[in-house]
């Protein structure tokens, strides 16, 4: 069983913000598997604020794209014809196959999804590389504890969200940001404490509000003023969380970094950076507590879905212009 696939490439390095001319789509036939390879069909792909790093020419993500060549990113797809045998027919598998409606594999890099009643987008956001950002993000570079004032940047968004709810079960006070009155509310149903929206009166002035005595942990989505804001509020040994700093990443110049970062110094301050996978131990925790969460409705999740591969590229600029609350996802198939 063939089938006609259509690829985004990247064709230009983004200079700023992405626009339409820095992508290309190519079709390709795949034709059958071979002896030991299987022909999945996409489902969903995931459109992540990271990926804009891996667009840069340099050092940044070791694994960056190459012009002219197919882009990665997380999938959920369906085995539509095999000929390996761990993997039959209509099997669910996640993979890093993503920007594309479909491809051959041998089977390395495809891992088959449990069974639950929850939809496969969820092996995208919470259950995905997105929930275990926010749980190893907490938990792993901010050793987040029981109970704890905690401030998170980016609120509605698909990280930020998730890190909001489980410091919330956890028992912490938790703050957040957010870009609109849509999204505030958002927060405050899933459970943040105190939200405010960016754009209104000062950032300052709101942790001061939020969290009187100050915050024990900062889980930064943001970067820039909300990083300098933080620095400013927070206690004697206090950790920041640097997951990821969106309102830079489109910039054309450095930005500067935050004016007082001296006080760090002073008060003890540990900032950490991280990616997912940085904390090995905590995958299988991860795995049990948020599936149970899930399941059990303590944490909720939004998704923002675009329909068809030629969405693709509007739905990543989505991420930069607060088209999303939640999850950014494509579908490409039921």
């Amino acid at each position: 069983m063939s089938m006609q696939s259509v690829e985004v490439h990247l064709k230009q390095r983004p200079n700023g913000m992405p626009v339409a001319e820095d992508f290309s789509f190519v079709e390709r036939d795949l034709g059958d598997p071979e002896e030991s390879e299987v022909l999945v069909r996409n489902l969903y792909i995931s459109v992540d604020p990271y990926m804009r790093g891996r667009m840069n020419e340099g050092r940044g993500y070791a694994e960056g794209y190459k012009l002219d060549e197919v882009m990665y990113g997380g999938a959920v797809g369906r085995v539509v014809a095999s000929r390996h045998p761990d993997f039959a027919e209509g099997t669910i598998v996640s993979s890093n196959n993503g920007w594309r409606e479909g491809f051959l594999s041998d089977g390395r890099g495809l891992l088959t999804l449990p069974e639950t009643k929850l939809p496969v987008s969820a092996f995208l956001g919470p259950l995905g590389g997105t929930g275990r950002t926010a749980y190893e993000g907490l938990l792993g570079a901010a050793t987040m504890q029981d109970g704890e004032t905690v401030f998170v940047s980016g609120a509605a968004g698909a990280v930020g969200s998730i890190a909001g709810q489980i410091a919330h079960l956890r028992g912490c006070r938790t703050i957040g940001s957010a870009g609109s009155p849509a999204k505030v509310a958002f927060c405050r149903e899933i459970g943040f404490d105190y939200m405010f929206d960016y754009h209104e009166g000062h950032l300052l002035n709101h942790l001061r509000e939020g969290a009187p005595d100050g915050l024990d942990v900062y889980f930064d989505n943001v970067g820039g003023d909300h990083l300098e804001a933080a620095l400013g509020h927070m206690k004697r040994l206090g950790r920041i969380a640097l997951c990821g700093a969106i309102s830079q990443y489109n910039l054309t110049a450095p930005a500067p970094g935050p004016r007082n970062l001296a006080v760090a110094i002073g008060s003890g301050l540990n900032l950490k950076g991280f990616i997912v996978g940085m904390f090995p131990e905590l995958r299988e925790p991860f795995q049990e507590e948020m599936t149970n969460w899930l399941e059990n409705e303590q944490i909720l999740w939004r998704e923002t879905v675009l329909d068809g591969i030629q969405r693709a590229p509007e739905a990543f600029r989505g991420l930069f212009t607060g088209e999303n609350v939640g999850k950014m996802l494509v579908k490409l198939a039921e």
